[in-house]
């Protein structure tokens, strides 16, 4: 039994195994010299088990007393998670590099920080869920405050941590009264105990603080609190790490309690998810505006895009959970080719994160002001860019449950959030002219940046194979 139950989490054993003796390496050798080779080794280990987790894969395997469910849904969330984290590592090395930031600990703690969101996506029991959660968040505290010579690194890593052990307490107790009234741990005696809409108070109020700490990891309005803070403290490689891996596998696990643990309830727990999407989608839409740091900006409309994200959730179908996965795909994806623009944002060697420094950026660099430009129309949900197609997914989750007013809120909070991406266009193409940024000098953030823009032109195709890939996850999951 338990040579099964190892083969089945052997992707976890083996990349822990892996941040364990990358760890041992760095320390026995010359230390940071040897942090660029650790970073695109690891970047390299993630890619290699997305493949081997994404082409292996098959059926619903269960293992330890259904603790850890190894199933269609698990294996797309950490396939998209890898991807994720090893594109973020390749694109922040040169950068991290030249700063003295780069350290033999950074890849190590993105790796560990993995296997925690491996975990999280793929438990099937309350106690395994924390797990995955702790050993996520504590590395991402230490990476926060990376720069140690920076009070608001420091600071934000600080505010991140004690935001956090807030969260995990409201998580703590949601899940001890869900045990003391459905006498198990287990997703599987959960749900049963939960029956078909007739849960008793106690289930309900243990529902609603698991909830409550789990909208913290999403940054849901109002546990948004430390997002702004931290995405703007933090290293910008370090910032769009927090805004790209942690979000997809938060989401997913948000998906797998509320279906495995409590599906039979979609009622009680739809209300909670429909207020925790408007107030997200609105202040994520509305704060933005008056931001003039593009890291912050970014963090509102992190906000913004978790209200959307949630909306697929919000429906309560088997649909909606393939809505919101292609919502997740497409927005990893958006993100990741706008923060390796930001990264190449530089003056004089020193990083520019003022919007107003991208005056006429297009004069000087029009393939990237370009590039920029289509991932924000499509980061706003313009057609016929991949962003609409995947906001218009949710959309038709919620109209097919009948939740027009949703989609009416989230429209309206779209057009809103439209009026700062389309800032940022008239600064690059039609703001006042002054002083030249750098030349950006990186190819490895050109590729990223160009790959991620033709991702979101010619997505509308096909989707390149994901919306088929999401389907099938959610139909293991929505029974």
């Amino acid at each position: 039994m338990i040579e099964a139950d190892l083969t089945i989490i052997l992707p976890e054993i083996l990349l822990s195994l892996f941040a364990m003796l990358a760890l041992l390496f760095g320390v026995y050798t010359s230390k940071d010299k040897m942090a660029p080779l650790l970073t695109w080794a690891t970047a390299g280990v993630f890619v290699l088990l997305a493949a081997w987790i994404g082409l292996n894969g098959g059926g619903d395997n269960v293992a330890f007393g259904g603790m850890f469910h190894d199933d269609a849904f698990s294996r797309f969330s950490k396939v998209t998670i890898l991807l994720a984290a090893a594109a973020v590592l390749v694109m922040s090395q040169d950068y991290m590099e030249r700063r003295g930031l780069l350290r033999f600990e950074y890849p190590v703690l993105v790796a560990l920080s993995t296997v925690g969101m491996m975990m999280m996506v793929s438990a099937g029991d309350l106690m395994a869920l924390y797990m995955g959660l702790e050993l996520q968040s504590l590395a991402l505290y230490v990476i926060a405050s990376l720069r140690r010579d920076s009070l608001k690194s420091t600071e934000a890593g600080l505010k991140y941590f004690i935001l956090g052990a807030l969260s995990s307490g409201l998580l703590l107790y949601g899940a001890s009264l869900v045990y003391g009234y459905a006498g198990t741990t287990l997703f599987s005696g959960i749900i049963i105990a939960a029956g078909d809409g007739q849960m008793s108070l106690g289930l309900l109020f243990g529902l609603v603080f698991v909830i409550s700490g789990l909208a913290f990891k999403i940054s849901a309005v109002p546990f948004h609190m430390w997002t702004p803070d931290v995405y703007e403290g933090s290293p910008t490689p370090v910032t769009a790490f927090f805004a790209t891996a942690p979000k997809m596998a938060a989401m997913a696990l948000f998906a797998r309690v509320l279906h495995d643990a409590f599906g039979g309830a979609t009622a009680d727990w739809q209300q909670i998810l429909a207020l925790l999407s408007v107030l997200s989608m609105f202040l994520g839409a509305i704060a933005a505006i008056g931001q003039r740091n593009i890291k912050r900006l970014m963090a509102f409309s992190s906000i913004a895009h978790m209200g959307y994200a949630l909306i697929g959730l919000v429906a309560g179908t088997a649909f909606g959970v393939q809505a919101m996965l292609v919502y997740m795909a497409v927005y990893l994806t958006m993100n990741i080719g706008t923060f390796a623009f930001i990264l190449s944002l530089e003056k004089d060697g020193t990083p520019v994160t003022d919007i107003a420094a991208l005056n006429m950026y297009a004069k000087r660099e029009p393939g990237k002001a370009l590039a920029m430009l289509v991932l924000l129309f499509s980061l706003a949900g313009v057609p016929p860019f991949l962003g609409f197609f995947a906001k218009l997914g949710v959309w038709q989750a919620a109209l097919d449950v009948g939740m027009v007013w949703l989609v009416i809120a989230s429209a309206v909070a779209s057009a809103i959030g439209a009026f700062y991406y389309l800032r940022i266009v008239y600064f690059m193409y039609f703001g006042d002219e002054g002083e030249e940024l750098d030349r950006g000098r990186s190819p490895v953030l050109w590729v990223f940046l160009m790959g991620s823009a033709a991702v979101m032109l010619f997505g509308v195709i096909n989707l390149f194979g994901i919306e088929g890939a999401a389907a099938a996850a959610a139909a293991t999951l929505v029974n």
